[in-house]
């Protein structure tokens, strides 16, 4: 006599993409954000800005030489990372960016070198062509996330500006830190550039609020789309990711820093100006890990 047997599957959905990832993310947005910034006094002559220029170029091309450090880390077999360069793609994104974090040191290099030697002109020219390769580096990123159809919270076309958005937050962050260490330890007066530091905190205020308003218009549109998108969206609101994004990367990464540095006399001040700055690259480095792994929160249908 025949019997109804009930099996159950318990099938473990392991994650294609990492901690290791989005720690490469993040590396890849400060050595962008800290580059672009390097160049406002050398290759658009912003004097007042000379400062973050020499320190801004040393961390671009530190950051970036442990960025692939992260992803060859994370690949199944890390010695065959050399396979990107003679098995090309150019359909592919990884194809190009692997060109372009090959690229983008090397510039930044040859761009230091120059600032270093004194050379305003080469200086100049390596930073107009840096720009758009530090821009490049990052927004590739972006891309790689966003062509991934299957995963709805990386599948929009929001994900490479939300990307290099996010990177000059981080960037701009880290550099407050660099004005403020540079005054109090290295200064000959020990004293902090509060003039640097606060036009710096008025534009970190800024670029908060455009990665904001990024984040805004990507919730509502998963909300308002197809029922993956929306619980997508609801496993950031609702879900076991609520406290990275809402709590960390929205209230103390976001918010509480531009309360910190709303008021122009508190910009120029060193504690509020460290530590909106300390919690903007953790509501940035939160937000590299919601994206990330929180869009792997779903299993695929």
């Amino acid at each position: 006599m025949g019997q109804d047997v009930t099996v159950i599957y318990n099938v473990f959905h392991g994650l294609p993409l990492g901690v290791l990832i989005a720690a490469y993310f993040y590396l890849t947005g400060l050595s962008a954000g800290s580059f672009i910034l390097s160049t406002l006094a050398y290759g658009f002559g912003m004097e007042k800005y000379k400062p973050l220029g020499k320190v801004g170029v040393v961390l671009a091309v530190i950051l970036l030489g442990l960025a692939p450090i992260c992803l060859i880390a994370d690949l199944g077999q890390p010695l065959r990372f050399w396979h990107l360069f003679p098995y090309l793609n150019v359909t592919s994104v990884i194809t190009w960016g692997t060109f372009l974090l090959t690229a983008y040191p090397l510039n930044s290099a040859i761009y230091g070198f120059f600032m270093f030697r004194g050379d305003k002109r080469l200086t100049k020219v390596f930073a107009t062509i840096g720009i758009p390769l530090a821009i490049s580096v990052h927004g590739y990123t972006g891309f790689i996330l966003a062509l991934s159809k299957a995963r709805a919270l990386w599948n929009t076309a929001l994900m490479p500006i939300y990307f290099l958005v996010s990177a000059m937050v981080s960037g701009i962050a880290m550099m407050i830190l660099v004005v403020i260490i540079q005054g109090k330890f290295f200064a000959t007066d020990k004293r902090v550039n509060t003039e640097l530091l606060s036009d710096l905190g008025g534009m970190l205020i800024a670029a908060i609020l455009l990665d904001i308003f990024l984040v805004f218009s990507d919730i509502l549109v998963l909300l308002t789309a197809d029922p993956e998108a929306h619980l997508s969206a609801l496993l950031l609101l609702q879900g076991k990711f609520r406290i990275h994004f809402l709590g960390v990367e929205i209230l103390l990464g976001s918010l509480l820093p531009v309360v910190l540095l709303a008021l122009p006399k508190m910009r120029k001040r060193v504690l509020p100006a460290t530590v909106a700055a300390v919690l903007t690259m953790i509501g940035v480095f939160a937000m590299r890990y919601v994206v990330v792994i929180g869009a792997q929160g779903l299993p695929l249908s």
